[in-house]
């Protein structure tokens, strides 16, 4: 179906860019996979220009990769990338959640227990043991809830640009969703220490909690099917 400028005032190049975001963070363009105007064209229902604009602008967010005489293709995934993304979350994370703490008043506190509450009235998995879309969001809910105070837009944009990475990582390991990890019981010890206003232990807990999803992620074979490279 062909986009056009939503209501809300959106141009059709960020409705385009959203779209390409999505499915790139989604898996469904897969790593590596050559992003080719006429195919996109189709599939987007939009012109050149503003097919253009929008991988160029994820080129920039490293989602994309603009190769010379070559063109757009998403971005690869690589063991190396995934460890580097674990150190850069850790490390942005922690000083986001510390801000917060020191910031946050008691609004943000309802915030970040109605978050998990949302979280824990949903179960992380389908029938079919696929991740929950529902739970997904409820679960980016949460986490972005505990940084919601740090006062920090541009740590904040940051952060997100690195958990869209993660994401695309998460979601594209089928052994992630079968791994049988107690998410609710990590959940909730992070946002007790944080409602407690303990720094220390919410910083070892969100650094224990990514590196257990990286853990998980590298202990399953599915992602050499993605092009996933040492």
């Amino acid at each position: 179906m062909p986009l056009r400028s939503d209501g809300d005032g959106k141009t059709l190049m960020a409705s385009v860019y959203d779209r390409l975001r999505g499915d790139i963070v989604d898996g469904e363009l897969r790593p590596g996979a050559r992003l080719r105007f006429d195919e996109l064209k189709e599939s987007y229902g939009v012109g050149l220009s503003p097919l253009r604009e929008a991988l160029t602008r994820l080129a920039a967010e490293k989602l994309v990769i603009l190769e010379e005489h070559k063109g757009f293709r998403v971005a690869p995934i690589s063991r190396s990338d995934l460890n580097d993304l674990l150190f850069m979350r850790q490390e942005i994370e922690s000083l986001a959640i510390r801000r917060a703490i020191e910031r946050g008043d008691d609004q943000w506190e309802s915030a970040v227990v109605a978050t998990i509450h949302a979280l824990g009235k949903r179960d992380s998995l389908t029938e079919g043991g696929h991740i929950d879309p529902e739970w997904e969001r409820r679960h980016r809910a949460f986490h972005d809830s505990l940084v919601a105070a740090c006062d920090s837009p541009r740590l904040l944009l940051y952060r997100q640009q690195l958990t869209d990475h993660a994401d695309r990582y998460r979601k594209l390991s089928h052994h992630y969703s079968s791994s049988g990890r107690d998410h609710l019981s990590e959940h909730c010890a992070l946002s007790d220490a944080v409602i407690a206003r303990d720094a220390d232990l919410a910083n070892q807990l969100i650094r224990k909690h990514l590196l257990r999803t990286v853990e998980i992620i590298l202990s399953g074979e599915d992602l050499q099917k993605t092009g996933f490279d040492d």
